[in-house]
């Protein structure tokens, strides 16, 4: 039984950190807006 407990905390401490990392990226980090331009080309509009 103390084996599965130390397993558990150790699934649930690795779980947390990988939490807490996702949760900062999403907060605390912002994505630079740019203008994007893409090409498409006419005969995609010309299929039928």
């Amino acid at each position: 039984m103390p084996t599965l407990f130390r397993f558990l905390s150790v699934v649930a401490v690795i779980g947390g950190i990988i939490y807490g990392t996702i949760f900062a990226l999403a907060n605390f980090v912002s994505p630079k807006s740019r203008e994007m331009t893409v090409v498409v080309p006419a005969d995609k509009f010309l299929k039928k």
